[in-house]
């Protein structure tokens, strides 16, 4: 069996990884001004996908979260005021 790969695919992958650190050179030079925190939150948030598991966690928090009183602050909720 033949382990090593082909000289094309490794010249494929090669190409590849020189694109994607191109692409992410050219990323931090351009820059990217936000007009507050929340927007560069935004921004990260549509740039990163959570593991599995987080994303569930922090669904199953979301929906639990509704369903409490939304008249009331988590302090309130927590001391029963």
């Amino acid at each position: 069996m033949n382990t090593k790969p082909s000289r094309s695919r490794l010249q494929h992958q090669q190409q590849q990884e020189q694109t994607l650190e191109q692409q992410i050179t050219s990323q931090k030079q351009a820059g990217l001004e936000f007009a507050s925190v929340e927007d560069m939150l935004r921004y990260d948030a549509g740039q990163v996908t959570p593991p599995p598991v987080i994303a569930e966690r922090l669904k199953a928090s979301l929906e639990r979260e509704r369903q409490t009183e939304s008249g009331k602050s988590w302090w309130q909720r927590l001391f029963g005021k």
